[in-house]
């Protein structure tokens, strides 16, 4: 996920919740934003 800015890696995360995804594919997104070190955003 490299690819992903951290700002777009962000607003996927937020986009993502308020869609209602699969909750494997927010976990995928958490997971990345942890390992960047990203305040998780609240939603």
């Amino acid at each position: 996920m490299h690819l992903l800015s951290d700002e777009a890696l962000l607003d996927a995360y937020l986009k993502a919740v308020h869609l209602g995804l699969e909750q494997e594919f927010i976990q995928l997104l958490i997971e990345e934003i942890n390992k960047r070190e990203l305040p998780l955003p609240s939603h």
